[in-house]
């Protein structure tokens, strides 16, 4: 009774991803311990299926990777009744989650043990001392509860991608048949596949969750073994298109470029994320060659085209409004999609300064779709998750927000939709204030339909355009009730929400 239950959480209601991070804590024990991977995403009553293992008196362990949102939002009825009832059980979170709230998930009675941050090493290390009753003290990366105290454990230095054991790909095929539940149909290919390359991020911007994880470290596989396992899997299942979902991709220069080369024979598409700043300091020749490999759009964080505003998010690196333009008019030439976020409504001493700079950012969107349309555009309203201790956490804790204490909290419908970036709990910002953005953002969407919605024909896209434009040109954006109807009436797609 020693074998381990992996649980990926459903994360989407369709084009479901290969669950790479379960993937990785499962390498990490394959030939030591048996495992069993449920994916929620696969599953219609993924409860009945954890069930059916646990019944067995087989698995001792049960391992979920959290992400906030919809996996949260499915975790926390199910560990509870799993606990409930399969008391005996060591229940182990990992992931984005449990690694940023380890509090509210410890004190739940119900999860025992946090992973902080990668598993590789800790979740094996963590097993084979609750198999031999050793002390679990000093094993890295590890949190848990005693005596009425969280306990983190030291955090252990990222380790070099390449020598970690493969990603078990074959066995995974033996639960959810790969061709048949991760290949899906996107802007990219018929059959995208989704990958990490690398873990972490060379930055320490105060918003990002992954700051605190990490603490400004990266480390990535060779390009050699990234287009290895990539070919494995085009050769064997039949990908034709990548999603790279590393927080940073392009970080090396030289590896993005030999990548790019030798996955160009393969005529595979493919998406990954990188920092405006970063990229454009590659050589014209570099970005040459990652079009030449395959590369057709790149998600970018503007965030803002405010130097105060950059500043105060702590941005870092050498950023600025006027470069975020010239790089957007920059990559046409490469024929690159560039994709901008941009987050609106942060925290401001007066109400005029937060629609002030709200008014800015609209009128900069706009200069950037000037200079290059085929800019996608993604809009998010501010969502505090600053890291602890710098000067923007303190000025969101000054306003009066306050984050939710218990896992209960966290999955109530106000704040998933708040964490979903649409439902701001936000102290500063007035309806009002929300009201503009999300108007002005269905008229954006309708003038500049996404080119990733591969189900809006050229008909739908024109007929959406005629009647948004009028609005975009002349700044009225109240009451886009017609745009608003036909994206419902044709079940527009917003990448913040739904990816590609």
């Amino acid at each position: 009774m020693n074998k381990i239950l992996l649980f990926n959480p459903k994360s989407a209601v369709a084009k479901h991803r290969i669950p790479n991070s379960i993937m990785s804590i499962a390498a990490s024990v394959e030939g030591k311990y048996e495992w069993a991977i449920v994916d929620g995403n696969c599953e219609a009553d993924p409860l009945a299926k954890l069930s059916g293992y646990l019944q067995t008196g087989e698995y001792k362990y049960i391992g979920f990777t959290v992400m906030p949102g919809p996996q949260l939002r499915e975790s926390v009825p199910l560990a509870k009744a799993i606990k409930e009832k399969f008391p005996d059980t060591f229940m182990i979170w990992g992931g984005y989650f449990p690694s940023t709230q380890p509090k509210a998930v410890l004190t739940s009675g119900y999860v025992d043990f946090v992973i902080n941050g990668p598993g590789d090493h800790a979740f094996p290390a963590l097993i084979d001392s609750l198999e031999k009753n050793t002390p679990y003290e000093f094993i890295k990366n590890v949190i848990y509860y005693a005596n009425g105290d969280i306990i983190k454990n030291p955090k252990e230095d990222l380790f070099e991608q390449d020598p970690l054991p493969p990603l078990p790909y074959d066995k995974l095929n033996n639960f959810y048949a790969i061709d048949k539940w991760y290949l899906g149909k996107t802007y990219l290919g018929e059959k995208t596949m989704a990958y990490h390359s690398s873990i972490g991020c060379p930055f320490t911007c105060s918003f990002c969750a992954v700051v605190p994880i990490f603490e400004a470290r990266w480390k990535a596989k060779s390009a050699q073994t990234v287009y290895k396992d990539v070919k494995y899997i085009k050769d064997k299942w039949g990908a034709d298109a990548i999603e790279f979902h590393d927080n940073n991709f392009f970080v090396s220069e030289k590896r993005t470029v030999e990548f790019s080369k030798l996955i160009k024979p393969e005529k595979m598409s493919w998406w990954g994320m990188a920092r405006i700043d970063t990229m454009d300091k590659f050589k014209d020749s570099s970005l040459e060659a990652v079009r030449e490999g395959g590369c057709k759009i790149i998600f970018f964080g503007a965030e803002s085209g405010n130097n105060t505003i950059l500043e105060q998010l702590d941005k870092g690196g050498t950023q600025t409004g006027d470069q975020i333009i010239r790089f957007a008019e920059r990559l046409k030439k490469f024929d690159i999609i560039p994709e901008y976020s941009f987050v609106l409504g942060t925290p401001a001493p007066t109400a005029k300064q937060v629609q002030d700079q709200i008014d800015f950012e609209i009128d900069f969107i706009k200069q950037v779709k000037a200079v290059n349309p085929r800019t996608e555009i993604v809009l998010y309203t501010y969502s505090p998750v600053p890291t602890e201790g710098s000067t923007l956490y303190k000025q969101v804790l000054a306003s009066g927000f306050k984050y939710p204490q218990t896992l209960e909290d966290w999955v109530s419908p106000a704040w998933e939709n708040f964490d979903m970036r649409k439902n701001p709990l936000t102290p500063w910002l007035t309806p009002e204030m929300i009201d503009k953005i999300r108007n002005f953002e269905t008229v954006l969407n309708g003038v500049y339909p996404t080119v990733t919605d591969i189900r809006l024909n050229d008909l739908k896209r024109r007929a959406i355009k005629l009647v948004a434009g009028m609005r975009y040109k002349i700044n009225v954006y109240q009451y886009p009730y017609e745009i608003k109807l036909l994206q419902r009436l044709w079940k527009y797609r917003q990448p913040e929400i739904s990816g590609f």
